[in-house]
């Protein structure tokens, strides 16, 4: 989607701001002994009671409101009976629609205690974002995104999932531009116009290089090979004056 009005803006930045909402109160309520299941349930309520609802449902019946990936699973876990321990690593990525408008934000929490080195990664998968959001103006490249998350994650000894990619985002949940790399890709030749809404949200891993289902379970995503992966992203509009971040928590 390319934003032509202030109504489309406006109407963008109230999804945007409830998507980011459901995160906050999810990840206050994450700790050890709730399940997945709960913890969806909480941001299921606060979508109802904001008067949206949830894009993986009505767009893939999602068999969740929101997608809770806990430790070993790296994208689309399955809310359910799984209890959160101390030192789990969590993901929670909510996406959701309101008034024919969408957007898309995920984040990752680790519940103490937790080592070092997933405080570390917890810390590092934001800079890397981050780092990619930086990248974002009007003219610009794709590519850039994608060069300046490799960059960092090579620097920091990380490894980057190399087929989840970033998404234009608006009218629907997913639409052009398709499947933006957050890695190096030779490949992207696209340029960022103004007004472009789309997602960035690189997985930054301690050594998974992508992505898949196992024979066993629909929807949950596993890195190959198995490592712990973050994943912290934003729905974004690019403009003359630089990224308006659509998903920020109200009052930042």
């Amino acid at each position: 989607m390319i934003v032509t009005t202030e109504e489309e803006l406006q109407a963008l930045k109230e999804i945007g701001r409830i998507c980011a909402g459901a995160i906050d109160i999810m990840s206050k309520a994450l700790e050890p002994g709730i399940t997945t299941l709960e913890l969806d349930k909480i941001g299921r309520k606060f979508l109802d009671d904001n008067g949206a609802q949830s894009a993986p449902e009505v767009t893939y019946r999602f068999p969740g409101a929101t997608c809770i990936s806990v430790n070993e699973e790296v994208a689309h876990g399955i809310p359910g009976d799984r209890v959160i321990a101390a030192g789990d690593l969590v993901n929670i990525d909510v996406s959701a629609e309101k008034n024919g408008f969408f957007s898309d934000t995920g984040a990752s929490f680790a519940v103490p205690p937790v080592t070092s080195k997933i405080k570390r990664l917890c810390r590092d998968g934001k800079r890397a974002m981050w780092t990619g959001i930086n990248q974002v103006k009007p003219g610009g490249d794709f590519a850039d995104i994608g060069n300046a998350i490799g960059d960092f994650a090579r620097k920091n000894r990380y490894s980057l999932i190399r087929n989840l990619a970033s998404h234009g985002i608006g009218r629907s949940l997913h639409e052009e531009p398709a499947e933006l790399s957050t890695w190096p890709d030779p490949s992207e030749r696209r340029r960022i116009a103004e007004g472009h809404v789309f997602t960035v949200e690189p997985f930054l891993s301690l050594g998974g290089e992508f992505a898949e289902e196992e024979e066993d379970r629909e929807w949950v995503l596993y890195s190959i090979p198995k490592a712990l992966t973050v994943q912290f992203e934003h729905t974004l509009v690019a403009t003359r004056n630089g990224p308006v971040i659509l998903t920020l928590p109200e009052g930042e």
